[in-house]
């Protein structure tokens, strides 16, 4: 700052100079405040952050940091730094950011690391969970109460990073002390004063020293009402701005939470707020929050803010510092009601801005937080004002991570202040009163809670709430005080207040006649009940801690059960009787009264009675509740009521009431709520069994599932519904029953434990079907630390298998616990209990067993539940057994079903199974339960009268009841075995059973026998039918063979040989495998017949037949780009292929067949289709020519015609005449010749100038080319020509991005290209995949490749032959030295094999004439190929030895003598001199013969085996068999062989040296080829890299770790970033956001598109970091998911890090990516994707 007439500003210690000198620091301060810091905000509207920085810290910060130290800052700071480690991490986390939990150690979930802590500690190798930060916490490292083991990370164990001695650690002088105090208390007040001022116009009377100007702003607030668009809308039309202007004012709302948005007098600041207001309602229901502020008041609050972060970072350095700061926030004013500047500061967060809260909440973490004294401190203020925090939040509209409340897991969770805040401030009871005082507006008339109409965003507030109970409970006390005691007790009972409110209510009544019109709300009532399912259970828990604790809640709960039944007891009692029982109930009918699912607390009661029976307190139950208080029949009838109910919905008695009642009852049984629903119902009515006489509990069910009269008679009814019905309810009601006896695998139930309890739990879910992790976890209940307890155990049954290349891993079930399987797992669905059954029945016929599903032995009830099983022989189930089972025999009845007769046989399988269990137990005489006598009994006096085993047996011979057999003769069995045990014990002294019993015995045993023999007979039959068939197959196939060997030969060829088959059917070939020259082998061709997979006729391939085209896809491609970062510029001039192959065309192909004329009309008929349905999103662009392959619905977006292949005879004798007398020197004589030729007929000579002495000796030979052999031009049917333009406009129109034009000269350059580039991915590609070159090809490749190569060839006849000689001139320019062509390229800036393409698909232009339409002969063409191939391959040779031979490469490679001395390494030395000698000295041959011709191998086998694809697709000449095998060392010899060359590449130039000097001339004088040698400039280097997918590491949290450290370069805000990683290049971007959008041509793109676009061609796979799964992203509109390649430990990915497990790469994963990228299929893989899940159609992909 610079003072009047221009003074020399004042240094910061001259500040603290005077202050010094002023007595009292506080006005000093507030008055150097009042002069420097409106100066420095002076505008809000477009701020100079640096340069407002930069004078605070001069004119404020600095001054005071020398005031507070009495000396340089910097030193001061430095000294503290390095003697302090502070022991507390705390480190407050962003959104977005990823924190770790260690399952192992941590006290609960809460308990998290972050980045750095975690990577420094012993976690790291423990099971950790990875989560993604909601903001808001902080770093649990040092507390010692947040982990059970390894506390600290090594960064803050006490002496890391060279810290002194503990006893010097941060011991501040007496004199600095003093200044801290003197200071912190004036910033602090300063801060909260400015923070909370109110007032619009004017500052505090301190601050208020100057003139006042009329200088105010106009400032919108953030809230969650309005979107972005709203926001920009309002400001658009309220102040006119442009539209960036908006969005960067919109952007700045919502990071910071306020933006000044103009800048004025009062009055136009006020008229500005009304208009902006005004328009923001017109589009939403609420206005935006718009406030006018003085100019001064804005710089202040700023500043304050500014003032927090300083004392932030002060407050690292020293526990002192923060120790004062604490005791002057907590300092309450003498004789003020004010509350202390922490208090006001929570109790004014939900009025604050998110800046504000922003700094003001990490300003309590750093101080608070890290000080544990302080820190319970602080939660006793919070505590005190938890209702207020809590209202203000409900209704605020800001996140919870924003809100003060938000701290309450912080202070909650740790176990020593949990206690503390229960004992001294009863904590449990404030939050319980929260809850009530909350939600008053739900209750009812009768006080129960209806939440019809509810604000689901008040009720997602009201949740926190319920959350910071379960913070509370989280950790269990250990020792009990009678305060402590008290203080729980009193919050229970308060909680139990909020249970009475739920306990009945949202009562539902069934709906007769009509249906009902509106569904209710029932979303709300059953998400309490999730949220508090955990709370219900932790308050059990607690209370089970203590048994005194334990009886007094036990007698509360019960207590308030018997009141709510109380007001609802006004039921008239009735009387109702069978079998000669009696029972008094209420009259109740679940169908016509109303009744509720929702029964907390007599689900609560269950809960406690299970612990009293877990404890052993139970026995003394009768001692603080008599019989008469209990009233367990009371207890009982709310939770059968459920079940009566659960029944008549099953029997769709509801169907009127909706799909509410539906979903409420799915929850009901659902994982989410069973354990506090369905299974404590159970519970309950076990313990009703228990207590209740059996034949009377079997009375009152009976009743409440309306069934008394169907087991009073048989009612004859001819209303099917009815009967279906009741047949319904008794399923119901016996399964309801099966529960109730067996299901027994709870811990205080029997004896099981926890474990025991979760393997049953697996062993049923596997049963059904193996079964991945992630399923198995999702099915089974968690924990309140979110935990199954799955891998404690599930090893003990199951085994898992490893998942392979796609798919994931999964556990099947071990052999030995399929005994445990129980077909009524009363957790079962009716579809998993279907599935279930048919595969273990399924497993048992495979096995050859019966199809007998038993229930396993069950555990023995506690003693408590003993009496349980006392229903089973009582005589009303006796009687509901026998009816059943008789109804079955008597056919004529429809009151019975298979599925109850299997319940029943359950049921006595039960019953015979408990008395075994007695039997072997204890001695006969003192077992009491007596099933089978009963079983035995006759049901009746009357004549007719059976038991119910003489029902069994006749049952057997039942048609409807034939899959039921095996299980009534295992029962029988069983029924045999009891008699025997029960006989067992008085053998000696009662005599033998009678001959009659001992004939029945054998009679069954006979039959079973003799079942059993039949069974294994057609057992048999089948597998002798099996063979049969197996049989006649294999001969069908062989026939087939034989029928069409010629078939198989080929395909023998392709795949290689067996050799009896070889000696027998294959004669051997003796022709040479050459495939250029004079020398060339025969072309292999057969009759092609093809089939079109739209009309399914079949046709021969002919050049006058109608085409046949492949579908296929064209687009353009980076795979092989050698310089990624490139800007991918459309060329004018594509031609040339540059050496790096930055963007090549490839087409690629499904190889499905069809007519051109079936595939037009199949085009056609989607285009209209698509116009008829606009308003349906289409996986594909019909306007780019898109389409689906009919038959595999891969994306294509044209068709390539299928061209047959010309045989071409060659002469041999004839053949080496010619190549006698054509030598290569001649060969280029007479083709300059014809080129001067043309150059005279043409007015184009300017473009071709030959040097003076060709041209002189070339006129005459003008026709000599024709004289070697021409023939006429190949003629094909319109339909091929009008397919071959087609596909040709297709590659220029997509390659070029440009509209098409059919007489563009550019169309036979991309044809051109394209081949080239086909060719070389697909080389690189099967090099990638260590192939061969030949024989291993796919189908799609095969076909697509021959049918891409034979339409280059034959596209040169649809254009005039003028335009193609000239781009043969231009090829042949870069090559020959007696071309002199402008703009003709350099050697080092080009693709040799293009150039060869090119050169040998547009030589036979040179043939044309005026009046005659001619092409080259076979041996004309013999010998161009040759030459031409011989020139471009001399080319490469001198183009590898210019660009990849460095002086100190070569120590990298050792050699030995043999390679030293070999004829290669001597050639390569001669040559390297040759080339010094042409360059002028410039290239130096410095490295030995030996390493030169070893670069020259190695870079030139890509070239020459995309040659050898090129010719044998273009000539049809076969290729060795060494290149059907993958071996380096033959493979060269192998392609030299067949390309015509010597394997020493160098007598190819000792052959041809009278013309190789010239040319060497050509080549490295070039200007860029000096240039290059000289150092100005770089190429690129052979053999190219083969591109791969960017490394990734092998564990996920490094990549979090990288993308933590990412900062947007385009964002100043520090907010949370969605990093996504580009895994062509490895670039990260930011994503998501607004900050990194690009406006191209109008349009907006986000920064994955516009990445893409230059980085792959619009192609791209992207990594997104924080959600662990992939985007491909195929164009500005099309994109879709796809899961990444990181597996968790069990074999399964996991997308948005759901379940946090550690992460490991899959390389198979990663590998099969790659090829997706090289296969070029990311389009096709999109079009799939979109097309399976079309949840995607209308995702805006381009913004991403």
């Amino acid at each position: 700052m610079t003072g009047k007439g221009g003074a020399v500003p004042m240094k910061p210690p001259e500040f603290a100079r005077r202050w010094d000198e002023n007595m009292d620091f506080h006005t000093g301060f507030l008055q150097h405040l009042t002069k420097v810091v409106p100066d420095i905000y002076f505008d809000e509207i477009n701020p100079l952050l640096e340069k407002e920085e930069e004078i605070v810290q001069m004119t404020i910060l600095r001054p005071l940091e020398w005031y507070l130290f009495g000396e340089h800052p910097d030193t001061s700071l430095e000294k503290l730094r390095q003697s302090s480690t502070p022991q507390l991490c705390g480190k407050v986390f962003k959104m977005g950011e990823t924190t770790y939990s260690c399952r192992d150690c941590a006290i609960d979930p809460t308990c998290v690391l972050c980045m750095a802590c975690f990577q420094n500690s012993i976690h790291k190798n423990h099971r950790y969970k990875m989560n993604t930060s909601t903001g808001g916490g902080f770093c649990d490292c040092g507390d010692t109460e947040a982990w059970k083991a390894g506390p600290l990370c090594a960064n803050h164990e006490p002496g890391a990073a060279g810290a002194v001695k503990e006893s010097s650690e941060c011991q501040l002088n007496e004199k600095l002390l003093s200044q801290a105090r003197k200071i912190f208390p004036s910033v602090i007040k300063y801060i909260v004063d400015m923070t909370v001022w109110e007032e619009e116009k004017e500052l505090p009377l301190e601050l208020m020293t100057r003139e006042k100007m009329d200088k105010y702003y106009c400032i919108i607030f953030n809230d969650e009402h309005h979107s972005y668009d709203h926001v920009i809308y309002s400001l658009q039309r309220a102040l006119g701005c442009e539209l960036g202007e908006a969005q960067l004012y919109t952007t700045a709302i919502d990071k910071e939470g306020r933006k000044a948005v103009m800048k004025g007098t009062y009055v136009a600041c006020q008229q500005a707020k009304e208009e902006i207001k005004k328009h923001s309602k017109n589009v939403s229901q609420h206005p935006l929050t718009v406030k006018v502020l003085h100019a001064d008041i804005m710089s202040h609050q700023k500043f304050a803010l500014r003032l927090g972060s300083w004392l932030n970072k002060l407050m690292s350095y020293s526990s002192d510092f923060r120790q004062i700061i604490c005791q002057t926030c907590l300092k309450e004013e003498i004789d003020s009601e004010k509350p202390c500047l922490i208090s006001t500061l929570m109790l004014w967060d939900a009025k604050l801005y998110k800046g504000a809260r922003k700094i003001l909440h990490e300003l309590i973490f750093s101080s608070f937080f890290m000080e544990m004294d302080y820190k319970k401190l602080f939660a006793m203020e919070f505590v005190k004002h938890y209702k207020t925090l809590q209202r203000d939040y409900i209704r605020d509209d800001h996140e919870k991570q924003i809100s003060v409340t938000a701290f309450s897991v912080q202070i909650f969770t740790v176990p020593t202040l949990a206690r503390h805040l229960i004992e001294e401030q009863n904590v449990i009871t404030v939050i319980t009163e929260t809850l009530l005082e909350e939600l008053p507006e739900y209750l009812d008339k009768n006080g129960k809670f209806n939440f019809q109409g509810y604000s689901q965003e008040k009720l997602s507030r009201v949740y926190a709430v319920i959350c910071d109970l379960k913070y509370i409970l989280i950790s269990k006390p250990t020792v009990w005080t009678d305060k402590l005691r008290e203080q729980f007790l009193e919050g229970f009972r308060s909680f139990l207040k909020i249970l009475t409110c739920m306990q009945g209510m949202e009562e539902i009544k069934r709906q007769i006649g009509q249906h009902i019109e509106v569904d209710p709300d029932w979303e709300a009532a059953i998400a309490i009940q999730i949220q508090l399912k955990n709370v219900l259970l932790m308050f059990q828990e607690w209370c089970a801690c203590d048994e005194k604790l334990l009886v007094t809640a036990y007698k509360e709960c019960h207590l308030a059960v018997m009141r709510c039944s109380a007001n609802s007891s006004s039921w008239e009692r009735t009387v109702i009787h069978l079998c000669g029982h009696t029972l008094e109930s209420k009259h109740f009918k679940v169908s016509t009264n109303p009744v509720s699912i929702h029964l907390p607390l007599s689900r609560m009661l269950a809960g406690l009675h299970i612990q009293l029976s877990k404890t052993g307190t139970i026995s003394k139950l009768h001692e603080f509740l008599s019989s008469e208080e209990f009233q367990v029949q009371l207890l009982v009838e709310y939770p059968l009521r459920c079940l009566a109910l659960i029944a008549q919905v099953a029997a769709e008695m509801w169907r009127r009431n909706g799909l509410s009642l539906i979903s409420q009852i799915f929850y009901y049984q659902d994982v989410k709520c069973r354990e506090e629903m369905y299974d404590k119902d159970i519970i309950l009515l076990q313990v009703g069994a228990a207590y209740m006489d059996p034949n009377s509990f079997l009375l009152l069910v009976l009743q409440r599932y309306e069934l008394l009269d169907a087991f009073k008679k048989i009612m004859p009814t001819k209303d099917q519904d009815l009967n279906k019905q009741c047949n319904t309810l008794i399923e119901e009601m016996l399964q309801a029953l099966i529960y109730i006896v067996g299901e027994r695998y709870v811990p205080g139930v029997s004896h099981v434990t926890k474990d025991d309890v979760t393997m049953r739990e697996i062993v049923h879910l596997l049963c059904i079907e193996p079964m991945a992790h992630s399923a198995i976890a999702k099915s089974l209940p968690k924990d309140e630390n979110n935990e199954t307890g799955m891998e404690r155990v599930i090893h003990k049954v199951a085994l898992f298998k490893r998942p392979g290349v796609s798919g994931h891993g999964v556990y099947e079930l071990k052999d030995e616990c399929l005994k445990e399987f129980n077909m009524f797992f009363y957790h079962y669905t009716k579809t998993q209990h279907s599935k279930a059954e048919h595969t273990q029945k399924k497993r048992r016929v495979q096995e050859n067993r019966d199809e007998a599903l038993p229930p396993p032995p069950p555990p023995e009830f506690s003693a408590a539940f003993r009496n349980v099983v006392k229903v089973l022989n009582c005589d009303i189930m006796m009687h509901i057994l026998r009816t059943v089972l008789q109804r079955a025999l008597e056919l004529e009845s429809h009151l019975w079903t298979e599925a109850m007769i299997q319940m029943v046989l359950h049921l006595l399988a039960l019953g015979l199974l408990e008395e075994k269990q007695q039997l072997e137990k204890v001695p006969e005489e003192e077992v009491t339960f007596d099933f089978y006598h009963k079983a035995s009994r006759m049901g009746s006096s009357t004549l007719n009268a059976m038991n119910i085993l003489m029902i069994l047996e006749k049952l057997k011979g039942i048609q409807q009841l034939e899959s039921q057999k095996d299980m009534i003769n295992w029962v029988l069995q069983m029924f045999e075995t009891i008699k025997r045990l029960r006989e067992k014990s008085s053998l000696s002294a009662v005599a033998a059973p009678s001959g009659s019993e001992f004939t029945k015995v054998n009679e069954m045993q006979s039959t079973q026998d003799k079942e059993k023999a039949e069974r294994k007979r057609k057992a048999e039959a089948a597998r002798l039918h099996r063979q049969k068939i197996m049989a006649q197959m294999s001969a069908l196939q062989k026939n087939f063979i034989e029928t069409h060997k010629l078939l198989y030969e080929n395909t023998q060829e392709l795949q290689g040989r067996d050799v009896m088959e070889e000696e027998s059917t294959m004669p051997t070939i003796d022709y040479s495998r050459i495939a250029l020259g004079p020398k060339r082998g025969p072309s292999l061709t057969e009759k092609e017949m093809l089939t079109c997979i739209l009309c399914q006729e079949e046709q021969e391939v002919r050049l006058e037949s109608a085409a046949m085209v492949l579908s296929a896809c064209v687009q353009r491609s980076t795979a092989l780009s050698q310089n990624r970062g490139k800007v991918l510029e459309l060329s004018e001039d594509p031609l040339f292929m540059d050496l790096d192959l930055s963007c090549g065309i490839h087409t690629g192909s499904c190889g499905h067949v069809m007519h051109a004329a079936c595939w037009q009309k199949y085009f056609d008929a989607i285009q209209l289709n698509s116009r008829q349905r606009l308003h349906v999103e289409q996986v594909f662009d019909l306007e780019n020519g898109e389409y689906l392959c009919p038959l595999c619905k891969s994306l294509c977006n044209t068709v390539i015609p299928i061209i047959p292949l010309q045989v071409q005879k060659i002469n041999s004798e004839d053949a080496e005449m010619v190549a006698q007398l054509l030598s290569l020197s001649k060969w280029i004589e007479i083709v300059m010749a014809r080129i001067s030729g043309y150059s005279k007929k043409s007015l184009q000579e300017k473009q071709t100038v030959l040097c003076g002495k060709e041209m002189e000796n070339s006129s005459s030979d003008f026709h000599s080319i024709l004289s070697f052999g021409v023939q006429p031009l190949v003629k094909y049917s319109n339909s091929i020509n009008e397919m071959v333009v087609l596909f040709a406009t297709a590659i220029y129109r997509i390659g070029l991005k440009t509209a098409p034009n059919e007489a563009d000269p550019r169309i036979p350059m991309m044809t051109w290209s394209t081949c080239a580039f086909t060719i070389q991915c697909l080389e690189n590609l099967l090099e990638d995949e260590g192939k061969p070159l030949f024989g291993c090809l796919q189908n799609r490749q095969h076909s697509g490749l021959k049918a891409v190569v034979q339409f280059a060839a034959a596209q040169r006849s649809t254009l005039p032959q003028s335009v193609i000689q000239q781009h043969l001139v231009r090829l042949l320019g870069v090559l020959l030295p007696g071309l002199k062509i402008e703009d003709t390229p350099s050697l080092l800036d080009i693709d040799l094999f293009h150039i060869l393409v090119g050169a040998i698909l547009s030589f036979p232009s040179l043939y044309w004439e005026d009046t005659v339409d001619l092409q080259p002969s076979s041996m004309s063409s013999a010998c161009n190929h040759l030459y031409l191939f011989h020139l471009i391959t001399m080319a490469h040779v001198t183009q590898i030895i210019l660009t990849s031979t460095t002086a100190n490469s070569c120590t990298e490679y050792p050699s030995d003598q043999s390679q030293e001395d070999s004829e290669e390494a001597h050639a390569a030395d001669s040559f390297s001199k040759e080339i010094c000698r042409y360059t002028n000295g410039w290239y130096r041959p410095t490295v030995p013969g030996w390493y030169l011709w070893d670069c020259i191998k190695k870079g030139i086998a890509s070239y020459l085996r995309c040659a050898a694809l090129f010719f044998h697709f273009l000539l049809g000449v076969p290729p060795p068999e060494e290149l059907l095998l993958v071996s380096e060392e033959s493979q060269f010899k192998a392609l030299c062989g067949y390309l015509s060359l010597p394997t020493n590449l160098f007598l190819l130039f000792q052959e041809y040296w009278n013309i190789v000097e010239p040319l060497l001339q050509r080549w490295c004088a070039d200007p860029v080829v000096l240039s290059f040698l000289k150092g100005t400039r770089i190429t690129l280097r052979y053999p190219r890299k083969r591109n791969k997918l960017i490394e990734l590491p092998e564990d996920y949290s490094c990549l979090l770790n990288r993308s933590s450290q990412f900062r947007c370069p385009q964002s100043s805000y520090d907010e949370a970033k969605y990093p996504v990683l580009c895994l062509f290049c490895g670039a990260m971007l930011c994503s998501l956001t607004s900050c990194c959008q690009e406006m191209v041509n109008g349009e907006e793109f986000g920064p994955c598109t516009s990445h893409a676009a230059h980085c792959g061609a619009g192609v791209g796979i992207f990594l997104k970091i924080k959600d662990c799964k992939l985007m491909l992203m195929g164009g500005k509109n099309r994109g879709c998911f796809y899961p990444a390649p990181y597996l968790d430990e069990y074999g399964e990915t996991d997308p948005n890090l759901s379940r946090g497990n550690p992460l490991q790469l899959c390389h198979e994963r990663y590998w099969k990516l790659h090829l997706l990228w090289q296969q070029h299929c990311i389009i096709e893989e999109i079009a799939r994707n979109q097309e399976t899940n079309q949840i995607f159609f209308g995702f805006n992909w381009q913004l991403l």
